[in-house]
């Protein structure tokens, strides 16, 4: 969906607190929207009010703020308009989650603004590779991963309903690459 929204705006990514009321109502809108694509292909139908609670519940974002990851928050102008999480997996890989743009916004730029920044924000965790589960019904987020430089990699989790797994390699700097003992 593209957006009708006026184009003079700008797109602003920051790290917020997972537990602010902005992010939860972007949180709850993304389990909303990935929960009515699933419930609308495998059942024919949208997800009902229980069902996006009971999700919601069983799938917590506390771990994406310190020290155990990092929650992004992207702004359309003044408002909230996207997020992204990033979890820390081990000290050289951060897994990325819960990327999300609201539909009226997009196709202005913020899905990939928000992939700049998480990789960004990876980075600077001193990961050097960030990886990410998806549906393979969520055919937009996986362009947006392939046309900024993701790969398919072998599975790295079970989750539910992960079904195609993406990877990359984030770029070392060169004070990295001097404590790991490269020139």
């Amino acid at each position: 969906m593209t957006s009708t929204a006026p184009r003079t705006q700008t797109w602003k990514v920051a790290p917020a607190l997972v537990s602010s009321a902005e992010a939860a109502a972007l949180l709850r809108d993304y389990y909303t929207e990935v929960s009515h694509r699933y419930h609308q292909l495998h059942l024919g139908r949208p997800s009902t009010p229980a069902e996006i609670e009971e999700g919601l519940a069983a799938t917590p974002s506390g771990d994406l703020a310190p020290p155990t990851g990092l929650f992004l928050l992207a702004r359309y102008g003044d408002e909230p308009a996207g997020c992204a999480g990033l979890r820390i997996l081990d000290p050289h890989t951060v897994e990325l989650t819960r990327v999300f743009v609201r539909p009226a916004l997009r196709g202005l730029g913020g899905g990939a603004r928000l992939l700049v920044a998480a990789e960004r924000t990876a980075h600077d965790l001193g990961a050097e590779r960030i990886v990410l589960d998806t549906r393979l019904d969520l055919v937009e987020a996986r362009a947006l991963y392939l046309r900024h430089g993701y790969v398919e990699i072998p599975a790295y989790n079970d989750g539910t309903y992960a079904e195609i797994w993406y990877g990359k390699q984030l770029p070392c700097s060169r004070s990295r690459r001097r404590r790991r003992g490269f020139p």
